[in-house]
């Protein structure tokens, strides 16, 4: 398998049919996920992470064949754009679906929630599910594809699990064959402690991303903490995740991390 990317920047899909605040047509929507995937492969990022942020509020465990379509669609479309390595996360814990998307957009990775330990998340409770995730992945002919796996994920309460760290955490997810961890903060565009991911590292031989928070002011402190980060909401006119990406803000932490 090839290496996977350090900087990889997020492409918000506006809301998909189906959604409760979906009003494009899908041909607009693919237009401008296009446009941001090239703006963050000129600025210098090497790899793009889409997502259906837009389609709150999240179903927990479950995406539609509607919701499947278009991201298959939007996927293909940024990969052949970008010339990146590119992943998919379908909100909310839909992994299998995920898959589904990589495996027929060309994509070489999914972003998945729940992976081990069960956890009350805003949508619901989500099961854990690498024992289920991990055989549809080999019925389906996916194996290439990795799987990055949130631990203790933003927007959740860990209280069932709160006697369980997050390095033992970190370990359970490897030895249920997870292809690289991710450490969040609280909730979308917030930082987790550097020190968490490090001890994350220190806990585990996969690769380690930092997955919320990331800004030109704390890249540095990330990438040597972990391996990688996956950047989102800085990346964004005025640092807002629901507005386009803004290019001098790509290249602005894009300069960060390569000093």
């Amino acid at each position: 398998m090839s290496a996977l990317p350090s900087l990889i920047g997020m492409v918000h899909l506006q809301a998909l049919p189906g959604a409760p605040r979906h009003h494009l047509p899908l041909t607009e929507i693919i237009r401008q996920a296009v446009q941001e995937a090239r703006i963050l492969r000129e600025e210098g990022m090497d790899g793009i992470l889409i997502e259906n942020m837009h389609d709150r509020p999240y179903q927990a465990g479950v995406a539609g064949p509607e919701t499947v379509a278009a991201m298959t669609v939007a996927g293909a479309a940024v990969r052949e754009a970008s010339g990146l390595p590119c992943g998919v996360q379908v909100l909310a814990g839909a992994n299998e679906a995920a898959l589904a998307v990589a495996l027929a957009a060309g994509l070489q990775f999914i972003r998945a929630e729940a992976f081990v330990f069960a956890h009350v998340a805003d949508e619901g409770l989500l099961q854990s599910c690498a024992a289920s995730l991990l055989r549809y992945r080999r019925t389906i002919g996916a194996e290439s594809i990795r799987i990055l796996t949130d631990i203790k994920k933003k927007h959740s309460a860990h209280a069932i699990t709160a006697d369980v760290s997050l390095g033992e955490t970190a370990r359970a997810a490897e030895f249920f064959l997870s292809d690289g961890l991710i450490v969040t903060g609280l909730r979308t565009g917030h930082e987790p402690p550097a020190a968490e991911v490090a001890s994350v590292r220190e806990a585990s031989s996969l690769p380690v991303f930092t997955g919320s928070g990331v800004t030109a002011e704390n890249v540095r402190q990330f990438l040597v903490a972990g391996h990688g980060v996956i950047a989102g909401s800085s990346l964004k006119q005025d640092g807002d995740w629901r507005q386009p990406v803004d290019p001098a803000r790509v290249a602005a932490l894009v300069r960060a991390a390569r000093s």
